[in-house]
């Protein structure tokens, strides 16, 4: 059984690996065969090769690798805007939607409000906290994250099966435990819908918001100073690095979502 899923496992990625070694490859010989400087698109083995000697550099004594510690910066103010948006917006939808006159009220602003670019909020953020200060980032992670959290939430908490909601109020149960027993385990494939995505918004939102300003020692400003030095392999390797976090942000996601929710269909269908 282990030999046949590992099996399943290698030919469900084995179209995507193809597809990512053919245009590694295309990218490389295109650069080479119609001579495009760096400046305008480096080469795949160019950028690994700056992101190797960073990596070196970092596993090593030699000294302290840029790039690594402008993506801890990053991966910090990523990870304290998700906590602070998503928890904020599910704690919103579990107030709103136990009352339906504040949920229908308030989900046409909440829905028109996510349509805000709310990254232009960025130099007022970084005025209110402080441009160096990772609060602000922080502050445009969790505004980008919550509205989303809090929508999947409210609508995993009220698109609730109505013969299972007038079984629990047939045994007279409370709010309190139509909430605990029904209400939350049916939201929770819509929260980590949510969480999914804002786990890689999160990701962007930290680095564009650095676009606006801040320490040197975030993947933001790294990139915005590399390029404007004409070092675009090391502009380039940074975008990787914010690639492969925002990667591993989604996987551990998914991973919770797989542990706390063995029992979802889905997921049995997609293992």
């Amino acid at each position: 059984m282990k030999r046949r899923s590992l099996r399943s496992r290698i030919q469900r990625l084995a179209p995507t690996l193809l597809v990512a070694i053919i245009f590694l490859g295309t990218w490389e010989l295109g650069v080479h065969l119609l001579g495009i400087r760096e400046f305008i698109l480096p080469p795949p083995s160019s950028i690994l090769s700056e992101f190797s000697e960073e990596l070196q550099i970092f596993m090593g004594a030699s000294g302290e690798s840029i790039l690594f510690s402008a993506a801890r910066a990053t991966l910090w103010s990523a990870v304290g805007g998700f906590v602070i948006g998503c928890g904020a917006g599910i704690l919103t939808a579990l107030v709103t939607s136990r009352w339906t006159i504040i949920s229908e009220a308030t989900m046409p602003f909440a829905i028109a409000a996510n349509s805000v670019p709310i990254i232009a909020f960025a130099p007022i953020m970084n005025n209110w906290f402080g441009i160096t200060n990772p609060a602000s980032k922080m502050a445009i992670v969790a505004v980008i994250v919550f509205f989303p959290a809090m929508i999947n939430t409210v609508r995993g908490l009220t698109l609730v099966d109505p013969g299972q909601l007038e079984l629990m109020e047939s045994w007279a149960a409370s709010p309190a435990r139509v909430l605990r027993t029904l209400r939350i385990p049916n939201a929770l494939p819509f929260i980590f819908s949510a969480l999914r995505v804002a786990s890689s918004l999160s990701v962007i939102g930290a680095v564009v918001s650095e676009f606006f300003g801040g320490p040197r020692a975030t993947l933001g400003v790294y990139i915005t100073q590399e390029a404007s030095g004409f070092n675009f392999a090391s502009a380039w390797s940074a975008i990787l690095m914010a690639s492969l976090i925002g990667i591993t942000f989604y996987v551990v996601v998914l991973l919770l979502e797989r542990w706390l929710m063995p029992w979802h269909r889905s997921l049995g269908d997609s293992g």
